[in-house]
């Protein structure tokens, strides 16, 4: 009996130690945690309720997210201005907001960040194909200057681009039915499909865009766009066979089109067999995009109000 009590004294005083040692090293970790979260008297603080810990507990200052900018050189904004209206307001919209093929730059990280294009530059000259950006040929100069009309636009606070102008008609209407007749009187008629089109169209804005680039005019905020008509697409069969129709899926291994009749016919491809031609009906106003100047486009959208 007394070694049982003595095993049984012995075995309690283990447990006793062995919970003394348990709660030392929790209290220690508690009182290193403590200490290590007091700052250091020489370490600088942060302002209260902004910025955060970075790398290393270090307290960063915000980023300043709508930077105020210095007014930009005018010559150069005008310059911007003309090169954005013509490559770029008809996917993001003429005041940077976006539209439904784009989106907006106001708020865009890289836009924010830019200065001088240098940010810009590599995605405007190199484009976005998966995206569906293009690539533009613009020079660094050029860059500049689409950079220096954008930034005119500001993300926060007073918003000049809410400022709607009284009116964008400052072209001449004869200049512009001259323009209209020698570039695009081959496919377009003022009293044929676009006989009325001001009636139709009313938001001379949305005109503007429309005939720009048809499926871009709108944007958010604004009058719906006029749908863009669906690219066309002829199959040639290994038989000689030719299947065309409207255009409702191509990829790297079938295409699948809906016939004048209605019937829907999809065929596999393998290489250049079948042949495949797709025709994009606003492939000419794409090329064009790059050849009117600012003043031909006020021109021809003066011309294309009056057709009512």
């Amino acid at each position: 009996m007394e070694r049982e009590a003595f095993l049984l004294d012995r075995e309690a005083s283990a447990e006793r130690k062995r919970r003394f040692s348990a709660f030392f090293s929790i209290s220690a970790l508690f009182i290193v945690a403590a200490l290590n979260a007091q700052p250091s008297p020489s370490a600088p603080q942060g302002p209260q309720g902004g910025g955060g810990r970075g790398r290393g507990g270090v307290v960063t200052s915000p980023r300043n997210a709508y930077p105020d900018r210095a007014p930009g050189d005018p010559a150069a904004i005008e310059r911007g201005r003309a090169l954005y209206s013509v490559n770029c307001a008809f996917c993001h919209g003429a005041d940077t907001r976006g539209g439904d093929s784009g989106p907006s730059l106001l708020r865009s990280g890289v836009v924010l960040d830019d200065q001088n294009g240098e940010l810009i530059a590599p995605i405007v000259q190199n484009g976005r194909p998966d995206r569906g950006m293009p690539r533009f040929a613009f020079s660094a100069d050029q860059v500049a200057d689409v950079a220096a009309f954008i930034h005119t636009f500001r993300a926060a606070g007073y918003d000049e681009s809410r400022q709607k102008p009284p009116s964008i008609l400052v072209g001449d209407a004869k200049a512009g039915e001259a323009y209209f007749s020698a570039r695009c009187a081959s496919c377009h008629s003022a009293t044929g499909d676009l006989r009325g089109v001001a009636s139709k169209i009313a938001d001379e804005k949305v005109l503007q865009q429309t005939w720009l680039m048809p499926g871009s005019g709108g944007g958010r905020g604004g009058a719906p766009p006029v749908a863009a008509p669906v690219p066309s697409v002829t199959v040639t069969l290994p038989s000689g066979e030719k299947v065309g129709g409207k255009l409702q899926r191509i990829d790297d291994f079938t295409v699948s089109l809906i016939t004048a009749d209605g019937t829907y016919r999809s065929f596999r491809t393998e290489g250049d067999t079948p042949k495949v031609e797709v025709h994009d009906p606003l492939q000419t106003h794409r090329e064009l995009l790059r050849v009117y100047t600012d003043k031909d486009i006020h021109n021809v959208t003066a011309f294309l109000v009056t057709l009512k």
